[in-house]
């Protein structure tokens, strides 16, 4: 064989093995070889996630903005929305309100017994902007640095049962660290929780959940 044909197949196979190389560097990694690497999301999502998240981040927006009219519009129709202060959710002592009265809350002035606290055992009752307050939005969670998507990013002592009284159900949990630790190892970490399920093909929020260390 003429070294020019040698030549010209040596090249050829270069050019074939870079491309191969580049391609598995940006199926596994994002990385490129001919533009660098791209911008992404601090965290993940897959496609079947992209729903999910896109209304548990809007649900989040609405709740910082006291925009209850637009949350009203992801709830669910038929069974509303459960609102837990606490991991452990109890369907008999937690209030459940429907989308109407939601879209009401603005100015719904009324106390509502919410669940009982824990440790005490006596019930919390609120106005729903004092539960809000306290139970719902303590913190800003639409610029939490962790993001679990049906996954619980971390439990305190209090029972984890989401997925036991909503076997159905698909959630983002909303973490933020601590900045505090007690003698006990204890520290001031708390997340929101927005859980959908599915209503006539598409999500719809049904339980909002607080979690937080407790005694």
């Amino acid at each position: 064989m003429k070294k020019p044909v040698l030549y010209v197949l040596f090249i050829a196979a270069g050019l074939i093995a870079g491309f191969v190389i580049a391609a598995v560097l940006y199926l596994t990694t994002g990385f490129s070889l001919f533009g660098g690497k791209p911008e992404v999301p601090s965290f993940s999502v897959n496609t079947g996630n992209q729903e999910l998240v896109k209304l548990a981040m809007g649900a989040a927006e609405d709740i910082k903005n006291n925009d209850f009219q637009a949350l009203s519009q992801i709830v669910h129709p038929e069974l509303g929305v459960v609102f837990s202060p606490y991991a452990t959710i109890t369907l008999s002592t937690n209030k459940c309100f429907l989308a109407e009265q939601i879209a009401a809350f603005g100015t719904d002035t009324k106390s509502y017994v919410w669940g009982v606290h824990t440790g005490s055992g006596e019930p919390i009752e609120l106005t729903v902007a004092d539960y809000f307050a306290q139970f719902v939005f303590d913190r800003d969670y639409t610029v939490a640095p962790i993001i679990g998507i049906n996954h619980t990013i971390r439990s305190g002592n209090a029972l984890e049962n989401i997925t036991d009284v909503f076997p159905d159900v698909k959630y983002v949990d909303f973490y933020i660290p601590g900045t505090e630790r007690d003698s006990a190892g204890n520290c001031d970490w708390s997340s929101l929780r927005l859980g959908f399920e599915v209503y006539e093909g598409s999500l719809r929020l049904t339980v909002i959940v607080h979690n937080e260390w407790a005694e």
